[in-house]
């Protein structure tokens, strides 16, 4: 931990002033939590007896909600399907003042759905309705098209790629050249991707890209197993992206930050939390450190703000976003030696 508590605390409250697009891949997160007291006769699984059902927004609207609960602004671009998931996407959003207006519709592919059937604390499976493949190429050029119409009127832009196919290569050229041509930049208009392995060919010209331990050791292929090697793999992305800034994330170690301007990197340790369930952490560390270099903060007070943002939402079951009071709180109950 570099910054001190005053430090956050400022920064948190210009947080809730920033307006962000969102792009990327829609989930719908659907619960079943129950209670198991018995294995069932037909086969060695056991029986959840089905006490609540919940659906919560997943994937790019994991990230919506995390921005949304700091007070910050959001415009979602992504798909969905023309289903009833689909419209229970849309109330979500509406419920949390999202604009959805680069929500798009492809009929050719259902809603996203990941269901995750949880007893007892414990989740004991997760089914996964998907379809993977690109949408046509029409509907990637118009979606495309979309995205760069709201450019002008937010302060930065997150690519929440899951890799479901709402990002693609016409919708990548375009913000690579929205930044070629001043619109924009790690200073002005930061563009953070959450990248997948599978379209690392895509990320040419990103600002800052937030790969974590695994993504950045399958894309760089360099394996991380201390600082130097996450150092090497950094530098290597930075290079191959051209990108301004990389951001590792690295689980319990924390993370690492390095640019172009500065490549000794910076390591930031994480703030330690009970751990009960990683789902969603990733889209609360991107969320929370996109808001805050949108809000104009240094790369190092925006890790220390995410990492602390990342233990609070651990500590649940679900993908729970983090809070303003949540993290305000958390600020307040770092050491002594932080503050």
């Amino acid at each position: 931990m570099i910054s001190n508590k005053e430090e956050l605390l400022k920064l948190l409250d210009a947080v809730s002033e920033v307006s962000l697009l969102v792009v990327g891949d829609i989930i719908l997160d659907r619960y079943i939590w129950g209670s198991v007291s018995r294995i069932s006769p037909e086969a060695p699984v056991p029986v959840v007896s089905v006490e609540k059902i919940e659906d919560r927004l997943g994937g790019a609207g994991n990230v919506v909600r995390n921005i949304v609960s700091l007070g910050g602004k959001v415009t979602l671009c992504g798909f969905i399907g023309d289903d009833q998931e689909g419209k229970t996407v849309l109330q979500l959003l509406e419920q949390d003042n999202v604009n959805r207006d680069g929500v798009m519709i492809d009929r050719s592919r259902p809603t996203t759905v990941k269901t995750r059937v949880i007893a007892h604390r414990q989740q004991v499976v997760r089914i996964d309705r998907e379809e993977k493949a690109a949408p046509a190429a029409a509907l990637s050029e118009g979606f495309a098209t979309v995205v760069e119409a709201q450019l002008n009127d937010v302060s930065g832009v997150i690519v929440s790629d899951y890799a479901k196919g709402a990002i693609s290569a016409p919708l990548m050229k375009r913000l690579s050249n929205a930044r070629a041509n001043g619109l924009i930049s790690l200073a002005e208009r930061p563009l953070i991707v959450d990248p997948k392995p599978v379209n690392s060919s895509l990320y040419q010209g990103v600002s800052v890209a937030t790969p974590n331990r695994r993504e950045a050791e399958k894309i760089s292929g360099i394996k991380i197993i201390d600082r130097e090697s996450t150092l090497e793999a950094g530098r290597k992305l930075l290079s191959d992206w051209q990108a301004e800034m990389m951001m590792v994330t690295l689980g319990e170690d924390g993370l690492m930050i390095i640019s172009s301007q500065e490549d000794k990197g910076v390591f930031l340790d994480t703030v330690a939390q009970e751990v009960y369930d990683v789902s969603g952490a990733g889209d609360t560390v991107v969320a929370v450190f996109s808001a805050a270099l949108a809000a104009g903060a240094p790369a190092e007070l925006a890790g220390d703000l995410a990492n602390i943002a990342a233990g609070v939402v651990v500590s649940e079951v679900g993908t729970v976003p983090i809070t303003r009071q949540g993290l305000e709180n958390a600020i307040k109950k770092l050491s002594p030696s932080k503050g």
